[in-house]
């Protein structure tokens, strides 16, 4: 009995086993529908993301949850659908706390990758910094509730021996997480351990001691993606004769290595100095800025009065600004502050730190000290920012490349391997 039936996908007609899942049915013909919840073993699927959306004979519909038939006709990457599946994406970073140079997983998480395949430099949406419970309670495992994504892999995938759930939802709306029952955690092999660990498409469950084996650049997805996926394509800037580029740079709160990462460019600075000059920046030791600049490039985010006031006068003082290094695009791990109290951080610190003086009962506080904002802010929440350029700290060829292609207006493609949160 002939089981094939005949469908298009993009207005490609192929034959596929009746009855078989959607997104497999793409991925055997060279179509990648990106998913985080669907897990083959599982079924029924879940279709909890969202992000395989696809549309079917006009109608929007998950492809994780559609077995193909007869006649389908089939949308996946039209840029309606493109956009949507960034945006959910975006929306999952802004909601959650996705610190991908600490996080454990960076490098063999599903979302990482997909938000590296998609171009995503920054997310259209505010981080919400939202407060969630890190449980370490139970015996090996810890749940990181501030990245899970509630796909509900790890729900109905991980059991006992006996049948019994490990994982379960408690709450509901936006307070819902998952919970890990301690007697039933306890019955797992080592090997359904490091399963359960391994079945989170982020970072949210993780084994106590176990880190990243593997070194950059031979983690799971480092290099998944050969081909270019975005690329930058500008309006040249036009100079007088003799003119140079005029570039500025700043530090606000970060650690200074993203200006480190802008020297590793070493001898090739010589013939960048050919057409750039540097005007306000660390490099010049240039306190004001002397003249309007092309490009303003700023690392870190917004911790206090003094940093909203540097970037607000680089944004009207530069041409074009790019925010460069996690700290500046997402708060980096400055913003880890964030999910504790102002007051208590400054306690913690002058007060009840292991460094403080005994008897040390002052908190420092003089019109002179920069004052600290309830939460440290990535760039674009102040300002607007043209562009970005990931990484912690990104490759310094990866931020003259880009420099250079605003700067001259050429289209410079970017790769899969050079294009990295962490």
């Amino acid at each position: 009995m002939n089981n094939l039936i005949n469908l298009t996908i993009d207005g490609k007609k192929i034959q596929a086993e009746k009855g078989k899942n959607l997104v497999d049915v793409a991925k055997d013909n060279g179509v990648d529908i990106p998913t985080l919840c669907y897990f083959k073993s599982i079924n029924p699927t879940l279709g909890t993301c969202r992000i395989c959306t696809v549309k079917l004979n006009g109608r929007y519909t998950t492809s994780c949850t559609t077995h193909v038939t007869e006649g389908m006709d089939i949308e996946v990457n039209t840029p309606e659908l493109l956009d949507n599946r960034k945006a959910i994406i975006e929306m999952l970073y802004a909601e959650g706390n996705h610190f991908c140079p600490t996080c454990e997983k960076s490098g063999n998480c599903e979302m990482q990758s997909h938000a590296y395949n998609m171009g995503l430099t920054v997310t259209r949406y505010p981080h919400a910094f939202s407060e969630k419970t890190i449980d370490f309670a139970p015996e090996r495992m810890i749940m990181e509730s501030n990245r899970c994504i509630l796909c509900k892999r790890c729900v109905e995938e991980i059991k006992t021996k006996d049948g019994k759930s490990v994982f379960s939802f408690i709450k509901r709306g936006v307070n819902t997480r998952v919970q890990i029952d301690y007697k039933e955690e306890r019955k797992l092999s080592e090997e359904e351990a490091l399963h359960a660990m391994d079945i989170c498409p982020v970072g949210a469950i993780l084994i106590k001691g176990i880190a990243n084996e593997k070194p950059f650049g031979e983690r799971k997805y480092d290099f998944l993606n050969k081909n270019v996926h975005t690329s930058l394509n500008n309006n040249k800037i036009e100079l007088k004769e003799g003119e140079k580029f005029v570039v500025a740079t700043t530090s606000l709160a970060g650690c200074f290595g993203c200006h480190m990462s802008l020297l590793d460019i070493d001898t090739d600075l010589i013939d960048m100095l050919e057409i750039v000059e540097f005007n306000k920046s660390p490099l010049t030791d240039i306190k004001n800025f002397s003249k309007q600049c092309h490009v303003g490039l700023i690392e870190g985010g917004c911790a206090n009065d003094e940093n909203v006031h540097v970037l607000k006068d680089f944004r009207e003082k530069c041409d074009i600004l790019i925010s460069f290094g996690e700290c500046a695009i997402m708060g980096g791990i400055p913003a880890m502050r964030n999910f504790v109290p102002l007051q208590e951080c400054l306690e913690e610190a002058y007060l009840n730190g292991l460094t403080s003086e005994l008897g040390a009962d002052i908190i420092p506080a003089h019109e002179d000290i920069p004052k600290l904002l309830d939460n440290v802010y990535p760039c674009n929440e102040v300002v607007k920012i043209d562009y970005y350029i990931p990484g912690c700290p990104p490759n310094a060829q990866h931020i003259w490349k880009v420099v250079k292609s605003i700067l001259l207006g050429e289209e410079i493609p970017i790769a899969h391997d050079e294009f990295k949160y962490d």
